[in-house]
């Protein structure tokens, strides 16, 4: 049966921007430096779907790809060849101008070096992404966020004035304030003692049960990695294995037992 005019520009609208669904879908992503025998292959061909509402880990050994399948998730680099979709978005054609808008409105980031500007307030800090997103500053949707992060009352402080676990809490709510389609997070515990990590990562957790946000994480320690709904396993730039609800000696012991690639893993089927 033949489709109607409607139905058939929601097919073509599908087909180009992906399923909404999925927050994050690499389909056979490979990331190449340099040339001929000196070429680095970081990524080999990653395949994935990440659903909405979902906290992931990725981990693996030194050199696997971590770093550089986190920047092509975010549309920090570009792959050298297949395709990246966030929230149904295909982000791999975009010009650097729209990537940059998009990152500003649809994405939050949290890192090890938690990243405040010094100069501004805890709650121009938290607002900031709003601001270079051109959107009007919501002081409530600030004053709400640091509620829930445990930082009532303290808007008007400089970030010199807090302890490295409050800066990282900061950190969160501007990850949150635009409600972001994804907040990737990359090693965000690794400058923080084992207590203020385990409440760093309790918030990511319950940004993610509490207000449906969509977290990847970036991590070589297996108790932040226990956090997650699910661990995926990189070697040598490709899928070795993915683990669902594990225990932190569950994955420690996969990562002991990961000194080479694997068969490629389809951590997410469809």
């Amino acid at each position: 049966m033949a489709l109607g005019r409607g139905k058939r520009r929601a097919a073509r609208v599908e087909a180009a921007e992906g399923d909404p669904r999925w927050a994050v879908e690499l389909r056979g992503v490979r990331r190449q430096y340099g040339r001929g025998g000196s070429a680095v292959h970081a990524l080999r061909g990653i395949d994935l779907r990440l659903p909405r509402g979902s906290f992931t880990a990725v981990m693996g050994p030194s050199g696997s790809g971590k770093s550089t399948f986190l920047q092509c998730a975010a549309g920090l680099d570009r792959p050298t060849d297949g395709s990246v979709r966030l929230g149904g978005t295909e982000i791999t054609g975009m010009s650097e101008n729209k990537l940059t808008e998009l990152r500003r409105a649809r994405l939050g980031f949290v890192f090890q070096a938690f990243n405040l500007l010094p100069s501004l307030t805890v709650e121009q800090n938290v607002l900031l992404p709003m601001r270079l997103a051109g959107r009007r500053p919501d002081r409530r949707r600030a004053e709400e966020l640091l509620g829930q992060v445990g930082l009532v009352g303290k808007g008007k402080r400089r970030p010199g004035e807090l302890s490295g676990g409050q800066q990282q809490r900061v950190a969160i709510a501007r990850a949150l304030v635009t409600r972001p389609d994804v907040v990737f997070a990359d090693e965000p515990t690794g400058a923080l003692d084992t207590r203020t990590a385990a409440e760093v990562l309790s918030l990511l957790r319950n940004a993610v049960d509490g207000m449906g946000a969509t977290v990847v994480m970036v991590t070589h320690d297996p108790g932040a990695a226990a956090y997650a709904d699910q661990v995926l396993f990189l070697a040598d730039g490709a899928m070795a294995d993915a683990l669902t609800g594990a225990s932190a000696g569950q994955i420690a012991a996969r990562m002991t037992s990961l000194t080479a690639p694997a068969a490629t893993y389809a951590a997410a089927a469809a």
